[in-house]
This record gives structure tokens, sequence and C-alpha cells, in this order.
């Protein structure tokens, strides 16, 4: 693709913002106003659900009634306009310039694969530990979570399940992120085993062979915040939980902390392995690690929130609907190279073979996927294979890279595969640069600093040699100006009409942002 493609014209009204093609399409009785209820419904069929932070100042000021009356306040295409002028979020969703543009006709390849996969009842559910023995096997569910934050679930999407294995890259990428990569891998390798994973094995060195086996995943929590009580640990897991699901249905099942415990004869003997090898750091509880390894196991959501855990590592540690940024980005390229190689126990190589994305499974049936810069996948089906891995999850995964080209290395048979093609990385650059110089017109902070915390340069320009600065000065949006300033861009790009923010300022006599940007440039 070549890389001086021209980007959209933001700034051409009926270009972008003209609604009413899309209004009329809503009200097809043509009233000239339609519920808010119906405009949200529209939104989620492009996969922006309600319960989107983002959507939440609309919400707020629509003040939408509840479900079980009749009466909804009305938007009309006046209103609907300026929404899509100041929601950059709203904007890319009625214009189907999200990541995944097509979101209804891909949720409904979903729904098929999911029908085909549920007919598969082979594997058996965990019976080692009593609680997960009691699941019912026949539930499944499977969830989706773009980079962008578009949403669909399939089944038994909010039945809570145990993370179990699945929350080894997170406590992985908690222990790189406090430690750094060199002091992490001291204590434990990362090299696939090709073992099973509670075996009685360590490596040449002496170490667990990689953080996703179990005594890898021991020894990451030996590592994480050890200088604090066990309580306060715990803790500190479960809020970075709740911080990857967004603040969603994040729990703790206490029975199955327990049963863990009390089956844990395998655990023990790794820890006291790794301990004759001196592979942990000095003065390691023992007892307090595994107590500490059983709690993250015990942790519970449900598919639907857990996708928006998996999109958060896709989207390099920001979370898509929070746009917080959770984890630095060498951080979670460091665990997905892992959860490539690694995640999927003694069938990892195969997995990587056929399938070719990062993913790790867990016991209760999990399986976390991750589609770098696309979307993350969680799916939840009790029975397991041989290997420990949901049956129904390994299947439903090569159904989906049958059909999408999502394998690791289909962009090198992207001229004769059939499959449908993942959109271009440069194609997304250019989205984000037209969204950051969007949002700065028309105010939108939040979005900008969502941009941000997906490693966006604040400073982009776009075709024109137009900045953010530029038309947030334009526009006389003072505390973009301010934020944008605080954060270290440049107070004097050129466009290629030669004109600066000043002198952008000066032709809308913007007075405050005059002076502000006068006193940055004497700095």
């Amino acid at each position: 693709m070549e890389t001086n493609q021209s980007l959209p014209d933001i700034y051409d009204v009926d270009a972008s913002l003209n609604v009413a093609p899309l209004f009329s399409m809503i009200d097809k009785d043509g009233k000239g106003a339609v519920p808010a209820d119906a405009f949200f419904n529209y939104l989620s069929k492009e996969g922006i659900l309600r319960d989107d932070l983002r959507l939440q100042s609309i919400l707020n000021e629509f003040e939408i009634i509840p479900r079980d009356t009749d009466i909804f306040n009305m938007i009309s295409v006046v209103e609907m306009e300026r929404l899509v002028r100041h929601n950059v979020l709203v904007k890319n969703a009625l214009t189907k310039n999200l990541i995944v543009p097509d979101f209804d006709d891909f949720c409904k390849d979903i729904e098929e694969i999911y029908h085909i996969t549920s007919r598969n009842t082979s594997g058996k559910v965990a019976d080692y530990i009593p609680q997960l023995a009691r699941v019912e096997p026949e539930q499944f569910a499977v969830s989706i979570c773009t980079i962008d934050g578009q949403r669909f679930s399939i089944g038994d999407a909010y039945t809570s399940f145990g993370l179990q294995s699945t929350c080894k890259p997170v406590n992985y990428c908690l222990a790189l992120q406090e430690h750094g990569v060199d002091a992490v891998h001291r204590h434990v390798g990362r090299e696939p085993s090709g073992r099973t994973f509670n075996e009685l094995s360590l490596n040449n060195a002496g170490l667990p062979h990689n953080p996703l086996i179990n005594a890898g995943a021991i020894m990451s929590c030996s590592l994480l915040r050890n200088q604090l009580n066990i309580a306060d640990r715990f803790d500190y897991v479960f809020n970075t939980w709740r911080k990857l699901c967004a603040y969603k249905n994040v729990s703790f099942n206490n029975a199955v902390y327990l049963s863990e415990r009390q089956t844990a004869d395998r655990n023990f003997a790794l820890a006291y392995f790794m301990r004759e090898n001196r592979a942990f750091p000095e003065g390691v509880n023992l007892t307090e690690v595994l107590e500490f390894y059983f709690q993250c196991c015990s942790v519970e959501s449900c598919s639907h929130h857990l996708a928006i855990a998996a999109a958060t590592l896709a989207n390099a540690g920001v979370n898509p609907l929070s746009g917080e940024k959770i984890f630095d980005e060498q951080v979670v390229q460091h665990c997905l190279s892992l959860m490539l190689s690694c995640g999927m126990y003694d069938f990892s190589g195969e997995f990587a073979f056929k399938i070719g994305v990062p993913a790790k499974s867990g016991v209760s049936g999990a399986l976390f996927v991750v589609i770098p810069n696309l979307m993350g996948i969680s799916i939840w089906s009790p029975r397991l294979d041989h290997h420990g891995n949901s049956v129904r999850g390994v299947e439903f995964c090569e159904r989906l890279i049958e059909k999408y080209a999502f394998h690791n290395y289909d962009s090198l048979t992207r001229e004769t595969s059939k499959k449908n093609p993942r959109k271009h990385k440069y194609e997304r650059r250019v989205n984000q640069i037209v969204n950051l110089i969007y949002a700065a017109s028309y105010g939108d902070l939040d979005e900008i600093k969502r941009l941000e915390a997906q490693g966006m340069d604040l400073g982009s320009a776009d075709y024109d040699g137009r900045t953010a600065l530029h038309l947030a000065t334009a526009e006389n949006k003072l505390e973009v100006v301010r934020y944008l300033l605080s954060r270290g861009v440049a107070h004097s790009p050129i466009d290629r009409w030669g004109g600066t923010p000043l002198d952008d300022a000066k032709k809308a006599r913007c007075q405050d942002i005059i002076e502000l940007l006068e006193a940055h440039r004497t700095v």
C-alpha cells in the first residue's frame, strides 16, 4: 500500500458528518425524530454497547428512561449531528470506520462457527479439583472485543468461571512491569517445556521452563509486590483484573480456592523442588506464595468481560473501553511471544502452527485468545482434551482461522488466500491520525487521551501538515490546546501553506490561545 495515501477530508461536513441518510434508516416512519433507544440499538449493531464507558456522557445527557416504560427521549437529526461532531467513537461507529467495519457480518460468521462447534461433545471436565468436576459440561460461550471496543457475545457469556491458568499471562505481565525482563528471567526461563503443565521438572539452569506452566506461574507470584503482606498482594492482582475488564464483573470464588489448596500436593512439590535448586529470590515464604498462587487461579469472571481483558493485550496494554494504559507495550510484546510458544500446554507448538495467534488455556475450560492490533477473544467450554485444553475452544479457533486471515503469517499468502483479509496496519494508522485531529477540532479531550495511551504521537500531522494543535487552535478549544502543550507537542508546527497554530489563533481572534502560544514560544 502506498504511504502517501490521502486522508479523508474530516472538515467536509457533507463527507463525514451528514447523518441524514443514516437517520432515515433509523427513522423508518419519517417522523423527524427517533427514540434514543433506537439510536443506541443501531450503535450496538456496530458493536458499541450501552455499558461502554465512552458512551456515559451521552447516556447522561439524554437521561435514557428505563426499558420497562414506553416513553423515551427523542433524538432529532440535528441532535444526532451534534453527537457525531462531539464524540469520535459515535462518528466512527456510524460511518463504519472502526477496526472491523462490517461488524454485523463478522458476528454472523461467529454465530455460525459457534453453532457448528457446539455439536462437539468430546472431552471431559477437569476432575482433580472437586469444584471444577461439578460444572455443567454443556455450557459454551464465545465473546469478542476489538481494539476499538466493538463487542459481541454468544452462549453462556455472562456465566462466571474460574480463570485458573489464564491468570498466568497477567501475573507475568505484572512481574515484568515491576521488575523488568532481565530481573524476572533470572528466576524463570522462556522456552517451551515440551512437557505437561505440572510436571516435576526444571530447565538446565534449575529454573522453571516458562511463566505459563505451574512452576513458572508460582515463580511469577513470588516476584509480585513481595514487600507487601499477602492480602495486599492479592488486592493488587485482583484490582488489575478489574482494570483489564473495564471494571466489569470480576469476583473471587472461595470454594474453588479451598478446593485448589486441598489438592495442591504437586504444586507444593514443585515449589520445594525450585527452592532446592535456589530458583526463588531471597526470603520467599513458600506457603504464602502458594496461597497467593491458588488465590490468583480462583479469580472469576465471564467470557463477555474477559474478552475486554484479551483486547487490552491486543491493544498493546491499553484498555479499549476505559482508555487506561495498564501495561507497557514491551511488556505485552514479551507476554504475547510466550503465549504463542507456550500458552497451550504441550499442544502449544501445534496450536502455533495451525492457528498462529497467542493464546492461554485453563483447566476450567477457559481460552484467552489475542489477535494483536485487532481483537481479543474469550472462549469457555468446560470439556477438556487430553492436553488440558477446551475441546470446543480449540475447534472454534481452528474454524475461525479457516475463514479469516488472523494467523500470524497469513499476510505472506494474502495474494492467494481465500480467507477474509485483516485490516492493514497502515490503514489503522491513517484512522488514528484522523481521529486525533477530529477530536482536537471538536474538543473531545477524552478521545485525545485514549489515543495518547495507545502510543499515538499527539504531534502527528495529516497530509496537509495540519496537527491537532492547529485544529484545536482554529476552533478555539482552549482546554485541548493547554493539554497538548502540557504533553510537549511542538508549539509552532508548520502546515503545507506555511501556517502555524499561532497564525490560526490570530485569524480566529482567540485571545486566550494567542497569549498561551506566545508564552510557550518565548520559553
